[in-house]
């Protein structure tokens, strides 16, 4: 759990969680590349075993390098404690899976990432969780799709392809009505948008992305509100309320209490991470460390060349509509607005007046950008999802996502606006 006061981002991005080695002296996080601890005796393992105290027992649950990432990440989120793990797919599934089980069903926003698409709409079935999907453009269709078996809702703030603000604070509100959590995907606002703030009671990221921002790791961060009153629905939450039996027979909300509002990141570390071993590597740890120091800068660069460039497509006779925040009607924009702060991020689609055969030659004309599946690197990045993720999509599921064929995304990197716009320029006269 953080206990670093609230600043400003640029600060806690350098400071959060950490002073310096209390060993050594140094001030850069150490890489605490090992897998287990000495116990100083008996009694201290005992304890540690009991949760009677926190501390180091095995790197699969807990790493001295993550757990500076981890306060780091709760203190920039305004969170109560934070769960580092293998990736962003992991926290996701582990963010469901901690209050879920099979014969239980979370409502999801259609507007999703296709990775997440896929792992709610196949793979959890197959474990017997369902997922209602609903159009998060009326807040209430959450409330219609739930029952006494919901465990919580699902969205993400900004979810490509559409790039429309997912409006937290009104679908926040009905779930606090009806005593169901909301889980929000911050991948592709950080910094920019605080969904907690909004009443969201998690949020979850891959880390992968803006986080380390340079391309090099893999990985995924869960981070618990603290502001949930999981102990108020003792028959919605069994998982947090009864006991388990996989850890002696704890009641998280119990056994969390001399630790702080962390029941659910605290369950979330002692059993799914350690049963489901979906750990972070200390070593990605630090080069994530290393991304959040310059995150503040970075997002407002990438922000103000996304803001550039959708400016720049709305002028170009190839392009039929350029979708970014700033650029659709208004309720959508004023929803961007009231979320987020600072900009709205590096994440831009638009469409092609000839199509899935000019969105190929576009990409293939492309320079400067990089033609990969990722987003939120420092390079600028660019991908035709009807030649690649859109085209393994059922109709039904190539419809939800509201893109046509000549649909291109471009994730904006840190280059001089300049340069960017001459690759664009260039690659949108070779796909006419």
């Amino acid at each position: 759990m953080t206990t670093t006061p609230r600043q400003h981002p640029e600060t806690i991005c350098l400071h959060a969680g950490y002073r310096s080695d209390p060993a050594t002296g140094a001030v850069a996080v150490p890489i605490y590349q090992t897998t287990s601890y000495q116990f100083r005796d008996a009694e201290h393992a005992q304890k540690l075993f009991a949760l009677e105290e926190l501390g180091n027992i095995y790197t699969r649950i807990m790493n001295p390098t993550n757990d500076v990432l981890e306060q780091r990440m709760a203190a920039l989120e305004g969170g109560a404690a934070a769960l580092a793990t293998a990736s962003g797919q992991a926290a996701s599934a582990i963010a469901v899976q901690n209050i879920a089980q099979a014969g239980d069903n979370i409502v999801s926003s259609t507007d999703l990432y296709g990775g997440t698409w896929t792992l709610f709409a196949h793979t959890m079935k197959k474990q017997g969780i369902e997922v209602r999907f609903v159009d998060p453009a009326d807040p209430e269709a959450f409330r219609q799709a739930s029952d006494d078996k919901t465990r919580a809702w699902y969205a993400e703030t900004l979810p490509n392809p559409k790039l429309q603000v997912f409006p937290i604070a009104e679908v926040a509100r009905i779930g606090r009505e009806m005593g169901i959590p909301l889980i929000m995907d911050n991948t592709a606002a950080p910094v920019l948008c605080r969904p907690l703030e909004h009443g969201a009671a998690v949020v979850v990221y891959s880390t992968t992305k803006y986080i380390g921002g340079h391309g090099t790791s893999i990985g995924g961060m869960i981070v618990d509100g603290g502001n949930f009153p999981w102990e108020d629905h003792k028959a919605r939450f069994p998982l947090l309320n009864e006991p388990d039996e996989s850890y002696h027979g704890a009641i998280w909300t119990e056994a969390a209490k001399p630790l702080g509002p962390i029941a659910y990141a605290l369950k979330a570390r002692v059993t799914l991470l350690r049963d489901l071993g979906a750990a972070m590597s200390p070593f990605n740890a630090f080069l994530f460390l290393q991304g959040m120091e310059t995150l503040p800068l970075r997002m407002r660069e990438h922000s103000r060349n996304a803001q550039a460039v959708a400016d720049f497509l709305k002028g170009r006779e190839e392009v039929t509509r350029v979708i970014h925040p700033s650029q659709q009607e208004e309720k959508y924009r004023k929803r961007a607005e009231t979320h987020m702060t600072g900009g709205f991020g590096g994440l831009l689609g638009f469409e092609l007046a000839g199509g899935a055969e000019a969105g190929g030659k576009f990409i293939d004309s492309l320079k400067l950008f990089y033609h990969v599946a990722n987003i939120g690197d420092a390079r600028s990045l660019a991908i035709h999802p009807a030649t690649t993720t859109h085209s393994q999509l059922t109709e039904d599921e190539q419809m939800s996502t509201g893109v046509s064929p000549g649909y291109v995304r471009l994730s904006l990197g840190l280059e001089h606006i300049d340069d960017i716009l001459a690759d664009l320029t260039q690659a949108l006269e070779a796909a006419r």
